[in-house]
C-alpha cells in the first residue's frame, strides 16, 4: 500500500536484528493503495513484506497476524507472519506497529476470466471455512455505525443529488440491520488487486487488514462488485455465475442468503463509495500516497439499485 512513514535500509538493518533472516539485501516501497505503509523487503533468507499500520492500534493488530497465521496452517493460500525473536509477531519500527509477513509469488489480475473468477469462488468459500476454527472476534469496523459517521464527514463535499443518494441508501439498509445470516471471519477487502495469480492458478490472498466477523455471503457482495462487473458498473452474468457456482460447490448457500443478495450488494458498494469519499476529502499525509476515485463506487451503487428486482434472478439454486 501507499508510503506513508519512510523506513531506511539502514534503520531496516537495525530493526531486522530481532529477527533470524539473515542480511538485509533490498528495499522498496509499494506505491499502490491508501491505508498502510508497505515495503518489499529482500534478505539473503528471502523476500518479505513489511507493513508499517498506520491506522490501526496494537490492541487490534493481533486479530490481523494471528488469523494469517491460522488460515496459513489450514491450507489457504495467504502470508505467514514472521516472529521475531521474542516469538511475537508483532513490532515497532519508527514509532509505527510493524510486521513482516512472506511474500507469495504472483500477480493480480485487471481482467479475470471466467476460470479465475471461479477459482476465487472456490478459495473464498474455503477461506470461510477454515476461519470458523479461528477463536478470536472481530465486530466489523466499517459496519452501520460507521456508515453513518463517514457519511456525516463527506456530506459537505457532496452536490444535492449525491447527498439525497446518500441519505436514501443509509436509510434502505437501515431497515436490513438485523438481517440473521450465516456468519464468520469475512477478508472484507477481496478486490483482485488483493488476490495473486501465478500461472492461472490462484496463489495467494493477501492483504488481510480489514477482516472481521460478519455475514459470509456480505464477503461474497464486496467479491462480486469488483471480480464481476461491467464498464458501468453493472454485473456481468457469466463471471458472477460462475463466482457463486464455485463458492456454492465448497459452502452452500442457503435461502436467507439468497434473499438478502440485493441488499449485501448495494451495502458493499456503499462501504467502498464512504471509504472512497473520506480518503479523497481527508486525506491522510503521505510520501507516495494516492486516492482511489469514489465515482466508481458511486456508479456501481446506483447500478445495483437499479437492478435491485432483477438480482436474484442470478444465483445458485
Amino acid at each position: 500500500m501507499s508510503v506513508f512513514t519512510t523506513v531506511t535500509s539502514e534503520q531496516l538493518q537495525v530493526w531486522l536484528l530481532g529477527y533470524r533472516l539473515g542480511d538485509l539485501q533490498d528495499l522498496r516501497g509499494i506505491a499502490s493503495g491508501i491505508t498502510n505503509t508497505n515495503y518489499f523487503v529482500t534478505t539473503s533468507a528471502g523476500r518479505y513484506v513489511l507493513t508499517l499500520f498506520e491506522k490501526n492500534s496494537v490492541d487490534e493488530l493481533p486479530y490481523f497476524l494471528d488469523l494469517m497465521a491460522h488460515l496459513a496452517e489450514h491450507g489457504i493460500p495467504c502470508p505467514h507472519p514472521v516472529a521475531g525473536l521474542d516469538g511475537a509477531y508483532l513490532g515497532q519500527l519508527n514509532g509505527k506497529p510493524a510486521a513482516l509477513v512472506s511474500c507469495l509469488r504472483g500477480s493480480s489480475l485487471e481482467h479475470p476470466g471466467l476460470a479465475q473468477c471461479a477459482e476465487m469462488g472456490m478459495v473464498l468459500a474455503r477461506m470461510h471455512l477454515a476461519g470458523q476454527s479461528f477463536p478470536q472476534f472481530m465486530e466489523n469496523p466499517r459496519g452501520p455505525h460507521w456508515w453513518n459517521v463517514t457519511a456525516q464527514a463527506v456530506m459537505p463535499f457532496l452536490d444535492e443529488a449525491q447527498r439525497a443518494m446518500l441519505e436514501r441508501e443509509l436509510a434502505y439498509q437501515a431497515r436490513f440491520r438485523n438481517l440473521d445470516l450465516p456468519r464468520g471471519m469475512i477478508h472484507a477487502d477481496m478486490f483482485r488487486d488483493n488476490v495473486l495469480f501465478d500461472g492461472g492458478n490462484l496463489t495467494g490472498l493477501i492483504d488481510f487488514y480489514y477482516a472481521c466477523n460478519d455475514a459470509w455471503a456480505y464477503d461474497l457482495a464486496i467479491t462480486a462488485n469488483d471480480w464481476c462487473i461491467t464498464a458501468d458498473g453493472g454485473l456481468d452474468e457469466g463471471r458472477l455465475t460462475v463466482l457463486l457456482s464455485a463458492y456454492h460447490e465448497v459452502r452452500p448457500l442457503v435461502a436467507e442468503e439468497y434473499q438478502a443478495w440485493p441488499v449485501l450488494l448495494r451495502a458493499a458498494a456503499l462501504r467502498f463509495w464512504l471509504s472512497r469519499l473520506y480518503d479523497l476529502h481527508h486525506p491522510q499525509p503521505g510520501e507516495l500516497t494516492h486516492a482511489k476515485d469514489p465515482e466508481h463506487f458511486r456508479r456501481i451503487l446506483v447500478q445495483r439499485i437499479r437492478e435491485n428486482d432483477s438480482l436474484q434472478a442470478i444465483w445458485v439454486k
